[in-house]
């Protein structure tokens, strides 16, 4: 499994794990915690400048606004500058996109409902998905008939999908088919979903429409051709034609035995006929455990749709910028001697690795970064060190004093 920048642990149980250091000293502790929530409040201003542009960036191409609505953004909105903030809370967030082969492997496998998905693509201008988190988890699944099996299923933990649409004119002129009450020419649909299994990332898309597998397909048309004809030329067709060349020429049949060939003929169609309805009721019920399958993503799973998935993102991405930035002063603050950024880093991992039983790639680079433009760490000669909580607490307030400046104006 690829290690990710993602911290799988909450903010304030790493401020605890941080305090612990400063055990036996109630004023760092209470000066630490000081320096937690204002940096916490900080990233939160910065959050709420970019979400305000980039819901503005989006608003034309909102499916949610009526279209009367989304016309008084055109010209105000900008897809690109849209696309690229949305990029940049995934990036902070620590998402990850997911690769063509990674879609295509998902497309072709199925861990839980067995069933081949239909999607055409050619409806979506652009589409991409983005993940976060990763875990195993053990599954009980139907095989054949009357065989359960419990197998090992990768999950991803949050899932982001983005689905660019065609303009109206596209699909006139190209004549594809759409449903209209899932397509709105022109628009982009943003979801969040949470616990997402790896090999069934179709399921989110919504247009996916279940079919029959090649399997399917030959369990339910081969018996039923081979079986049905074998039984129509033995027995079914001898018995009709021999009673009806008897009552065209007036012989004496024997009745009894043709009548118990042709109910024969008749029991075993009607079988066949009990064993095509099964494999047809099969799949059948394998559609209905995908629906709820979707029900479930759509209900319980679905974490944001759309302008409101930018609150889910933008959480993610300040908890996640808050965490690298506190853990990487919490390790310099600690450290004796100024330390590398690999330096740095390893000490952060390791923590994880040996303490937590986590193994990460700590996003060091943006942590250092962070703590370079709030003043609060320094580099001499490619080794980092951070200024003391007290002055970085001034440091801070400086910084807040500065967000604001109205003090300029004077009133008349």
């Amino acid at each position: 499994m690829k290690r990710e920048h993602y911290i799988p642990f909450d903010k304030e149980f790493l401020l605890e794990e941080q305090l612990a250091e400063f055990a036996g000293d109630k004023k760092q502790t209470e000066n630490f915690k000081k320096l937690f929530d204002i940096i916490e409040h900080y990233f939160h201003y910065e959050a709420f400048n970019l979400i305000r542009n980039i819901k503005q960036h989006y608003a034309f191409f909102d499916p949610d606004l009526h279209p009367k609505e989304r016309e008084t953004f055109k010209g105000k909105s900008d897809f690109a500058l849209f696309k690229e903030n949305l990029l940049k809370v995934l990036d902070l967030s620590n998402y990850s996109r997911v690769s063509q082969e990674t879609l295509d492997q998902a497309f072709q496998d199925s861990d839980l409902i067995g069933l081949k998905l239909a999607i055409d693509l050619d409806v979506y201008k652009d589409y991409e998905i983005y993940v976060r988190g990763q875990h195993t988890a053990k599954e009980k699944v139907s095989r054949y008939v009357f065989w359960k099996k419990k197998i090992e299923v990768e999950y991803y933990d949050r899932v982001m999908i983005y689905l660019s649409y065609h303009d109206a004119d596209y699909y006139k002129k190209n004549k594809l088919k759409k449903n209209k009450s899932l397509i709105e020419p022109g628009t982009v649909v943003l979801k969040i979903f949470k616990r997402v299994p790896k090999n069934d990332l179709e399921t989110i898309f919504p247009n996916a429409i279940p079919k029959m597998s090649l399997t399917d397909k030959l369990l339910l048309w081969v018996p039923g051709v081979v079986g049905g004809i074998s039984l129509l030329i033995t027995k079914v067709i001898p018995a009709l034609i021999t009673m009806q060349s008897a009552y065209e020429s007036g012989e004496t049949i024997d009745l009894l035995n043709s009548k118990t060939s042709l109910n024969q003929g008749l029991i075993a169609l009607g079988i066949l006929g009990a064993y095509l309805f099964r494999q047809y009721n099969n799949f059948v019920n394998k559609k209905i455990r995908y629906s709820k399958m979707l029900s479930d993503s759509l209900y319980f799973k679905n974490l944001g749709n759309n302008s409101g998935a930018f609150y889910s993102l933008l959480n993610s991405s300040e908890e996640e910028v808050l965490k690298e930035t506190i853990l990487a002063y919490s390790f310099l603050s600690k450290s004796g001697t100024p330390l590398t950024e690999d330096e740095l880093d390893y000490q952060i991992e390791s923590w994880f690795k040996t303490k937590h039983n986590t193994d990460l790639d700590f996003d060091v680079k943006e942590a250092l970064l962070k703590l370079k433009n709030s003043g609060l760490a320094f580099e001499t000669n490619g080794k980092w060190e951070v200024i003391s909580i007290g002055k970085a607490l001034v440091r801070m307030d400086e910084i807040w004093d500065g967000v604001f400046e109205y003090n300029q104006f004077v009133r008349d």
